[in-house]
């Protein structure tokens, strides 16, 4: 498996690979990563190799790419897989892709990130076009092509990519719970006004995740709902810019939080925001639903395949004005009976998806594209 992104970066594509080495190992296979920066060793009893990366400076720092060297031929040898998985094909898993060709291996690809819309976003749109020959060129190399959302399948194959397949949403609904909301964490993301109506938002902070919008929503929010206020969990290179645009007397940022805090975090807060337009799933949303807190979220990319609008949140058009998104989440401040029915049904929608029952799907992708490659 080739992955662009593995801890200590913390993200959706992250959280997937890594949840799925573990049920790849509870299930008996057998798994050798390759991941840039400065990964662990190993991860769930897996090897780990490292490949020196190189910052993406000055558009995003916090990306690594992974510098391929003849070390990964020879690992590739020893270890003799009967699949190549690319996650995410653009720089390191490319040469996985590659990798695999040039020794005749069954490839599996799986999109998660839709960098050619990523690179408007960055400033760097020039290169959208490029990106996207180069991606669906890496992606029709594969036996098989997986999405992790319904809106992401078509739209891949509508891009030029063939045999595209579902690779099932999922989430962990014993780590992210209802009952992990706790007191402490409340007064942490309120800036210690606790009773105060609180909207989260937990995730990457980057140009591409249409974060300015909030500006704009919490002000109107503020005029229906006074005394609402923002919690900003995570970071990223967007974070200094946000900080100067959201006033810090209703908006406090956390830094990154992961395990039980990051858990806590997410069951705390009243209603999650998501004003993204560019996700190819919105694993954190999920996170959010199986917290039982609903979330508020842009009817655009994946996020559609994740909300039932008005049963387990709220779903708003890109094109709608501030206005519209404080009102969705003014109605869910303001009416705790029908916050906390909207929060149970996200819960139970949630418990729908387990890791285990995605990874099995995944294994019988891999077998598909071994019996495919050889056929």
């Amino acid at each position: 498996m080739f992955t662009e992104v593995f801890l200590p970066k913390i993200d959706g594509v992250v959280t997937r690979v890594t949840r799925t080495l573990e049920q790849l190992a509870d299930l008996g296979h057998e798994v050798l990563l390759f991941a840039p920066g400065d990964p662990p060793a190993t991860y769930a009893g897996f090897e780990v190799v490292r490949v020196r990366g190189m910052s993406f400076r000055p558009v995003y720092p916090e990306i690594k790419f992974g510098l391929p060297t003849p070390a990964i031929a020879r690992r590739m040898a020893d270890f003799e897989p009967d699949v190549v998985h690319a996650v995410n094909p653009v720089w390191l898993s490319a040469y996985g892709v590659l990798s695999a060709r040039r020794r005749d291996l069954p490839l599996v690809a799986s999109f998660h990130t839709n960098v050619p819309d990523y690179t408007v976003s960055l400033g760097i749109g020039w290169v959208r076009r490029p990106a996207q020959h180069w991606i669906r060129m890496l992606h029709n190399q594969a036996e098989v092509n997986l999405c992790t959302s319904a809106p992401m399948v078509e739209q891949a194959a509508a891009a030029g990519i063939r045999d595209v397949e579902l690779w099932p949403k999922a989430v962990d609904t014993v780590g992210y719970r209802p009952e992990r909301r706790t007191d402490r964490m409340r007064e942490l993301l309120s800036g210690d006004h606790p009773d105060a109506p609180l909207v989260v938002y937990v995730g990457r902070m980057s140009r591409e995740k249409d974060l300015e919008r909030l500006v704009g929503i919490m002000s109107n929010l503020r005029e229906r709902v006074p005394g609402a206020r923002l919690a900003m969990v995570g970071s990223g290179p967007y974070r200094e810019e946000l900080e100067r645009m959201l006033d810090p007397a209703w908006t406090t940022f956390t830094g990154y939080l992961s395990g039980p805090e990051l858990a806590e975090a997410f069951a705390s807060g009243d209603v999650f925001v998501f004003p993204s337009t560019t996700e190819t799933l919105g694993l954190v949303a999920l996170e959010s639903m199986a917290s039982g807190v609903p979330v508020v979220g842009a009817r655009a990319g994946g996020i559609p395949f994740v909300i039932d609008d008005g049963v387990t949140g709220h779903l708003v058009d890109p094109a709608d004005g501030d206005g519209i998104w404080a009102q969705r989440l003014a109605t869910l401040l303001t009416d705790r009976q029908l916050r906390t029915g909207v929060g149970a049904a996200a819960r139970v929608e949630a418990e729908r998806h387990s890791w285990r029952a995605s990874t099995e799907t995944l294994v019988e992708a891999y077998e598909h594209a071994i019996v495919a490659h050889h056929r």
